[in-house]
C-alpha cells in the first residue's frame, strides 16, 4: 500500500527544482537594480534580510513595498525593478567575487538594505506547470511562531533566512553547497507559507488552501492514472458536480481535467527519460489504455512525440 503523501511533496516529486544563491546586496539609499526577464525554466527570488525595498513589476503594472523578512518569488520570470523608493539617482554599486557568492555594495549614505538574490531552476518541461499554476509574483513573510507557539511555515522561513544570512557572511567550508541546498528548501517553504496564508493567491495555492477542494487536488496528484470522473472528484469534496466545477475553476482558473492532464503529462515526460521503460508502460502509468491516445495527447501537450522527447532528453545532461 502506498504511503500517504501531501500535495506539495507529491508536486515536488514530479517537478525537480534546484536553487542557487548568487549575490548578497548591501546598499545604502539611494539605490536601484533592474532585472531583465529570466531565461526559460528559471525563477528569480529575493530575500530581504534587513531594511526595505520597493518591487515594481511592469508586466503586472504593480508596485509593492518589501520589508525585512519578506521573500519574493517571480514564477513567471518577469522583468522587474527593485529600488529604495526615493526616486533619487542611484549610487553606483560595485561587485566583488567571494569564495561562495558575489557581493554587491554601494556607497549610499541613506537607509541600509541587506538582501540575498538568487534563482530556482526547473527541470524541463515542468516550467509550464509552474508558470501556469503559480502567480506571476509571490510574496511571503517570515515571522516568529504565533501566540500558541505552533511552528508555522513562516516561522520555519525565519530560521532558514537566518541560516542563509550566516552562511553568506563568510568563507565557510562547504558554503557554496550549503547555500544552494538552503536555496532549494526556500522554494518549498515559501510555497507552503503561501498556501497557509488566509489570502492565498489564485491558482494552485488557492486550490490547496481551500479545505473542501484540497481533497480533489490530493487525489489527482496521488493517483493520476486512475480514470477520474467529475462526479468522483466532486464527491471527494462533498459537492455536486456543478458546484465543484464552479469552485474549482474559479480558484484555479482551469478545469480539473486540465490539471489532471498536466500532471499526467509531466509524469510521462519524467518516465520517458528512463531508457528501460517502454512507451506502452509510460502510457499506462499516465492513465491511458490506448497508446495512440497517449501519443496524441502527449504530442499536443509537449509539441513533439514521446519518441522525440525521449531522444532529446537522452541527449541533454541532467544538470543542463
Amino acid at each position: 500500500m502506498a504511503t500517504p503523501i501531501d500535495w506539495l511533496s507529491r508536486l515536488l516529486e514530479i517537478i525537480t527544482i534546484t536553487g542557487q544563491l548568487e549575490v548578497r546586496c548591501a546598499y545604502g539609499a539611494p539605490w536601484r537594480v533592474a532585472y531583465a526577464p529570466s531565461a526559460a525554466r528559471e525563477i528569480p527570488y529575493h530575500v530581504v534580510l534587513k531594511g526595505r525595498a520597493v518591487l515594481e513589476n511592469p508586466a503586472e503594472q504593480s508596485m509593492r513595498e518589501l520589508a525585512g523578512g519578506d521573500i519574493v518569488l517571480l514564477p513567471h520570470g518577469s522583468a522587474h525593478v527593485l529600488h529604495d523608493g526615493s526616486g533619487a539617482a542611484p549610487t553606483a554599486a560595485t561587485e566583488r567575487q567571494g569564495f561562495n557568492l558575489r557581493y554587491s555594495e554601494n556607497g549610499g549614505a541613506g537607509e541600509r538594505l541587506d538582501m540575498l538574490c538568487g534563482r530556482f531552476f526547473i527541470a524541463p518541461p515542468h516550467d509550464r506547470l509552474v508558470r501556469d499554476y503559480l502567480p506571476a509574483t509571490l510574496v511571503v513573510r517570515a515571522a516568529d511562531d504565533g501566540a500558541d507557539g505552533h511552528p508555522s511555515a513562516s516561522a520555519h522561513l525565519a530560521r532558514l533566512m537566518d541560516l542563509m544570512r550566516v552562511e553568506s557572511s563568510g568563507e565557510r567550508l562547504g558554503g557554496h553547497a550549503m547555500l544552494n541546498a538552503l536555496s532549494a528548501a526556500l522554494f518549498a517553504l515559501a510555497v507552503r507559507a503561501a498556501s497557509e496564508s488566509e489570502q492565498a493567491p489564485a491558482g494552485l495555492l488557492a486550490l490547496a488552501g481551500h479545505p473542501r477542494l484540497a481533497p480533489a487536488l490530493l487525489a489527482m496528484l496521488g493517483d493520476p492514472a486512475r480514470p477520474w470522473t467529475l462526479p468522483e472528484l466532486a464527491a471527494l469534496c462533498s459537492m455536486s458536480r456543478s458546484t465543484f466545477m464552479r469552485h474549482f475553476e474559479g480558484r484555479l482558473g482551469r478545469s480539473a481535467f486540465d490539471l489532471l492532464t498536466d500532471i499526467r503529462m509531466s509524469l510521462a515526460a519524467n518516465e520517458l527519460k528512463k531508457t528501460t521503460v517502454t512507451t506502452e508502460a509510460v502510457a499506462e502509468l499516465a492513465g491511458y489504455q490506448s497508446l495512440s491516445a497517449f501519443r496524441r495527447v502527449f504530442t499536443h501537450w509537449m509539441g513533439m512525440t514521446p519518441g522525440q522527447w525521449r531522444r532529446q532528453a537522452a541527449a541533454v545532461p541532467e544538470n543542463a
